[in-house]
């Protein structure tokens, strides 16, 4: 073990283990729920933005909540631990009975709305409580700027995996297996790697007295915070970009360029295993020699450059050559996206006297799921006015600038948006060593 790390490799190896359960069913619903309740269970385009609206909001508002009750959670098991252990077989069950919807929109729309729209609800509040369990324990198990980078390698490692199954196969496997079994598939994989990483887990009794902070003085404390306001609103345009291009992409491939939307699985598959592949460079090379800040503006800039050549793509070939940019501006943003947040919860530890990962998390949840209001609503408006008709046989020839334009415009807004507030992201340089020696302080006089 180095000295930079005070956690054993198998430790970390373990915790990112679990990130790969938490990620598929996720970018499952993120990239094909869309795509399936409308193109292949013809829920009218009006009636799915319309619910979707309402359903973010009960998804924003539940992050807060959540991770609220999860830095004042005391039991037997931990405050974050109780979260993991006992939502993650429901999380899964509940992901597998999102795609057996026994209605079509053709038919039934109203049934099929009610059972998609209970579903979703139930299975997103397990999301928020198992993740905000989870992601509350990264600044608590690894203290050190180069360890966390470590772990966030590792997690994205199995995270892009994650990815790759969640986000780029279904397509694929449901024209083998069909949607249902896919989605079974997917509910087994999630629950085996939550449970298998379970065991490394664990708290700090030291921190354990810190959840006694009022719900009030804890939204105030946090909205008033400029680090916390620009780094996840960064991370909401990052959202509100990722979230266009994965809802686009199927559209985008079956309707612009005209070939078969399974082959999403070539296209996100590629981009996901080159910044799996570009992890522990953009670690060692980039991230660990300038600081999250800057590693996050940059690979926010390279996404710009591999999504814009997309909207002129004449062919598929050059749209595979467009995602291995993806691919390496994609590694640099999910190897830093939690990190920069675990430093947001340092300064806020340092000023308030509390360690609040769940409030944090959770309210970083609350502003990202917006970005999924952004992108349905996006959406909504902008396909009906390109001629985009779930019900009829064929869509008009001028679905295909529309699908080029919501696949590329929203997208490059999104990451622009992003660069610019992690500009004026205070906690850096001089600024943010002496956050970290001043919390190195802290905790030495509490052992």
């Amino acid at each position: 073990m180095t000295k930079e790390f005070a956690t054993s490799t198998k430790t970390r190896l373990l915790y990112s283990l679990s990130s790969l359960g938490i990620t598929i069913p996720g970018e499952a619903v993120a990239g094909v729920i869309a795509f399936y309740i409308v193109d292949i269970k013809n829920l009218p385009v009006a009636w799915y933005s319309t619910f979707w609206f309402f359903y973010t909001i009960y998804n924003a508002l539940n992050n807060p909540a959540l991770g609220f009750l999860s830095d004042r959670t005391r039991s037997r098991w931990g405050r974050r631990l109780p979260y993991i252990l006992f939502g993650g077989l429901p999380y899964a069950l509940a992901f597998a009975l999102l795609f057996t919807a026994p209605y079509d929109g053709k038919s039934n729309p109203a049934g099929l709305l009610l059972y998609f729209g209970t579903a979703i609800i139930i299975w997103e509040g397990l999301y928020t409580a198992l993740a905000t369990g989870y992601y509350g324990l990264l600044p608590e198990m690894f203290g050190s700027y180069e360890e966390r980078t470590d772990v966030a390698a590792k997690m994205n490692i199995f995270q892009i995996l994650g990815l790759f199954i969640g986000a780029a196969l279904p397509p694929m496997l449901a024209n083998i297996m069909g949607w249902n079994n896919m989605a079974m598939l997917f509910a087994g994989i999630s629950v085996i790697a939550i449970y298998a990483g379970y065991p490394a887990m664990f708290e700090r009794k030291e921190l354990l007295t810190d959840t006694s902070f009022p719900f009030m003085d804890a939204l105030k404390s946090t909205f008033v915070n400029r680090s916390y306001l620009t780094a996840a609103g960064a991370q909401t345009m990052r959202f509100f970009a990722t979230g266009s291009l994965q809802t686009g992409i199927l559209f985008y491939l079956k309707y612009s360029l005209k070939v078969d939307e399974s082959l999403a699985t070539v296209v996100l598959g590629g981009a996901f295993f080159i910044a799996m592949l570009s992890l522990y460079p953009w670690r060692n090379l980039v991230a660990n020699r300038l600081d999250s800040r800057r590693t996050l503006m940059l690979a926010n800039a390279i996404m710009i450059l591999g999504i814009v050549p997309m909207g002129f793509s004449p062919n598929i070939n050059f749209t595979y050559a467009a995602a291995v940019v993806l691919g390496i501006g994609l590694g640099g943003l999910v190897l830093i996206g939690d990190v920069i947040m675990t430093e947001v919860v340092d300064e806020d530890e340092v000023k308030t006297g509390h360690q609040r990962a769940g409030m944090y998390f959770g309210m970083s949840g609350f502003l990202i799921t917006l970005s999924g209001l952004l992108v349905s609503s996006v959406f909504g408006f902008l396909m009906p006015a390109f001629g985009y008709d779930t019900l009829l046989e064929t869509q008009p020839a001028t679905v295909d600038m529309g699908f080029r334009i919501f696949l590329t415009v929203p997208t490059s807004i999104g990451f622009l948006l992003s660069i610019f507030l992690l500009w004026l992201y205070p906690l850096h340089g001089k600024y943010l060593a002496e956050i970290k020696h001043t919390l190195e302080k802290k905790r030495a006089g509490s052992l």
